[in-house]
């Protein structure tokens, strides 16, 4: 299995949307940066802020796009094809609304599940096939509540028990990045 080249968070630019459970994504690739000891810089020709990770399992990129969530299949589009990335080697890292929070699943493919983001990548990448890193956030409990929950801060002890999950599936991205995507997955679904 390939390599993963690029690892795209999903979220909202801006102060006013950082807190919120829609921006799980970038609390994602925030915090990997970190850990790589890198920071993250703006790049407006794909519209995005991009940082590079050197891990044992290799290189990767990471990409904030900041054209807002329903937007960010033309800046993830516009990095992968300058980069000659194909769709196989992208982790896409994003809010679930079907997982509790505290629960992150691995995926690959699949289809939009009603997620905007995810919607908008699979029309400009033109592919489903990209890998998923799905971060549960919960569900409000009725499918009229969603825009309003996603956009608001969890709670204390959800934002806990996400940032815990987001911690488990940094511990198994070298593999993830070096290709061993079915080991990844094997450790990070049996410790939740």
């Amino acid at each position: 299995m390939p390599e993963i080249q690029l690892v795209v968070g999903l979220g909202n630019p801006g102060s006013e949307y950082e807190p919120t459970r829609h921006n799980a994504g970038f609390w994602f690739v925030d915090e990997f940066a970190r850990r790589c000891r890198q920071d993250f810089r703006a790049e407006p020709r794909f519209s995005s802020e991009v940082a590079r990770c050197q891990l044992d399992g290799g290189e990767c990129r990471l990409q904030k796009p900041l054209t807002f969530m329903n937007r960010s299949g033309q800046a993830v589009g516009a990095l992968m094809r300058f980069f000659k990335i194909p769709v196989e080697q992208i982790l896409v890292v994003h809010d679930e609304l079907d997982l509790p929070p505290g629960t992150i699943r691995l995926k690959k493919g699949g289809g939009h599940g009603g997620h905007n983001g995810l919607r908008d990548l699979i029309s400009h990448l033109g592919s489903k096939d990209f890998h998923r890193l799905r971060v549960g956030i919960g569900h409000p409990g009725h499918r009229d509540q969603v825009v309003g929950y996603v956009l608001k801060k969890p709670s204390g002890e959800d934002r806990r028990l996400i940032e815990d999950a987001i911690y488990d599936a940094l511990d198994v991205m070298p593999d993830v990045i070096a290709g061993q995507l079915d080991k990844a997955m094997n450790t990070l679904h049996t410790r939740q």
